[in-house]
């Protein structure tokens, strides 16, 4: 039976209302933190494949592909905004094209054969040490003056790409850090990390759909492979509308107040995860 179809109209009513609002938070948060919305978005799609009964084995990596996918053309409409305002570091992006598109094949593949109860673990630890870096770290923090060698800085993109198809990210996060502490303007590393995203969920995502071929009867229907075509459909359109406003808060406004919200939520989704494993 369709799960989708048999769920009641209201439940069904809510998950599409969940799923449009996290679309506009993950387009608001592309454009103002340079980051593709993983953070948001696997939570939300882990909770609806829940709700629809895909299996335990199949939801986090249904969630993380379908992630990827989403970030596509959010990061496209935001790496877009970002170059329009002269923020992006063309010259860093360049070094990591082949690098960053070779790790996130890479991390796709491992996800491909590692648990769901493993990818939630990765993804709680990651989201616990950026609510850590969103609520204590400091602008000002460096650790040199200037990008490492080509080829340090083509392995740090390698191993961030990595972990972004691991746990669902387009690597934003990461890469603005990465930016910072290498004494990069922080518009600048928000707008190079957005061009980040794109080179990380274009393979990722591709890299998900092959691998959950094998398993398509344990799948939802409207999905191909790791990649569910409802959430894509629901949530994309939303958060490619909403990422210039994200841009356009970023560059107008104080990011303190927003960076305590958003580290609050990532510990947040962190602890549920957690709870989950342990339950």
């Amino acid at each position: 039976m369709d799960l989708i179809a048999a769920l009641p109209v209201g439940e069904l009513a809510w998950l599409v209302a969940g799923l449009l609002v996290g679309g506009i938070v993950t387009g608001i948060l592309s454009g103002l933190f340079g980051v593709g919305g993983g953070a948001v978005i696997v939570p939300v799609l882990a909770e609806l494949f829940d709700h629809v009964g895909a299996s335990d084995e199949v939801q986090m990596h249904l969630a993380i592909g379908t992630s990827l996918a989403i970030i596509i053309p959010t990061s496209l409409r935001s790496f877009a905004a970002q170059r329009a305002r002269g923020a992006v570091d063309m010259a860093a992006l360049r070094l990591w094209i082949l690098p960053v598109a070779a790790g996130a094949a890479v991390g796709a593949a491992i996800a491909a054969v590692a648990s769901s109860d493993a990818l939630k673990a990765v993804f709680a630890l990651f989201a616990f040490s950026m609510s850590a870096n969103m609520l204590f770290g400091r602008d000002h923090w460096r650790l040199a003056d200037d990008l490492p060698r080509p080829a340090a800085t083509a392995m740090w993109g390698f191993l961030i790409a990595v972990l972004s198809a691991l746990i669902g990210i387009g690597g934003g996060a990461l890469g603005a850090l990465f930016l910072t502490l290498h004494n990069r303007p922080i518009h600048t590393a928000l707008g190079t990390s957005s061009g980040l995203g794109v080179l990380v969920a274009i393979p990722g995502a591709i890299g998900y759909a092959v691998a959950g071929l094998p398993h398509l009867q344990e799948l939802p229907p409207l999905s191909v492979g790791y990649v569910s075509l409802l959430g894509l459909a629901l949530m994309a359109p939303v958060s490619v509308l909403a990422a210039p406003l994200g841009v356009r808060l970023a560059h107008g406004l104080s990011k303190r107040r927003l960076r305590i919200a958003f580290g609050c939520f990532l510990a947040l989704v962190a602890t549920r995860f957690i709870v989950d494993l342990l339950t």
